[in-house]
This record gives structure tokens, sequence and C-alpha cells, in this order.
């Protein structure tokens, strides 16, 4: 399973393979010790142990006498300054349709409401502007990370 995660402005992509709790981090493997500890190998062979907490969607890596805050980014996220279209958080079915193809918007302003795990989701305009596509409809079932609706600059 893939994860893409933003640390200093940069975004990485972090593999989680399917074999136990290993993780790809470029040229890096970590994988998690029956004591809890996350044993992280590098590419020459040489190994050194993290260690790591979880707040909200940060993780904290403390490694080799530095600490990395990771910034998880999932897809559907609003954080892509390029990406003018608002995405699915996660899998589920379109309920309402609150605006047009070329509706003016402001911030804040309701989109549309999807349902996803038992829970309506509520997706808003990042910023103003004008709707410029409407991707799907009530009833329509979405992916995550599909886009749903777009706007002009």
């Amino acid at each position: 399973m893939h994860h893409e995660f933003k640390f200093g402005g940069e975004k990485y992509e972090i593999t989680i393979a399917k074999d136990g709790q290993t993780w790809l981090l470029g040229d890096y493997t970590a994988s998690v010790c029956d004591d809890g500890r996350v044993l992280v190998i590098s590419p020459d062979g040489s190994t050194k142990f993290a260690h790591s907490a979880k707040v909200g969607d940060t993780w904290w890596i403390h490694y080799a006498g530095h600490t990395f805050c990771l910034e998880k980014t999932e897809p559907g996220s609003q954080d892509n300054d390029s990406d003018q279209g608002m995405t699915a958080p996660m899998p589920g079915k379109i309920l309402e349709v609150k605006v047009k193809d070329g509706q003016s918007v402001e911030a804040g302003e309701l989109l549309l409401v999807m349902e996803a795990m038992k829970m309506e989701h509520r997706i808003v305009a990042p910023k103003s502007g004008k709707i410029s596509k409407i991707s799907f409809s009530v009833g329509d079932q979405v992916q995550q990370g599909d886009t749903l609706v777009e706007m002009a600059d």
C-alpha cells in the first residue's frame, strides 16, 4: 500500500509491504521488532533504531539523532496548490450536489455531500471561484481520490 507524506514542503511516497509491518522508504527499509522498536536498514546495510509517535495525521520520527515531522496526505486532501479540483476523501456515494457548472462560489461554501462509511462528508470550496466542472451526479459511486468538482482560477 502506498502512502504519501509531506516533509519540508517535499512529498515522499512510502510503501508499506504486505509481509508484516515492513516499510520501504526510498532506499531504506524499516521493520517493527518484537519489542515494538523500529529498526531502519540503510542502503549500505547499516542499521539504527528509530522511535515514532503519531499525533493526528502527523508522524514524529526520531532517527539517528534527528527528529522528522511527516504530514500524511491522503488522496482527496486539499493541500495541493496546483490541483483546482475537490476530490473524494474515501470511496462513497454522492447524496447531494449543491452547485451547478458556471456557478460562482465563496470559500467554504458547500459544494456537495457524499456518504462514506455510514457518515456524511461535506465537500466545500477551498477558495472563492467559479465551478468549471461537476464530475458526478446524485447516486453515483466514487472512489478515493476521484475529482468531484473542479474550479476555474
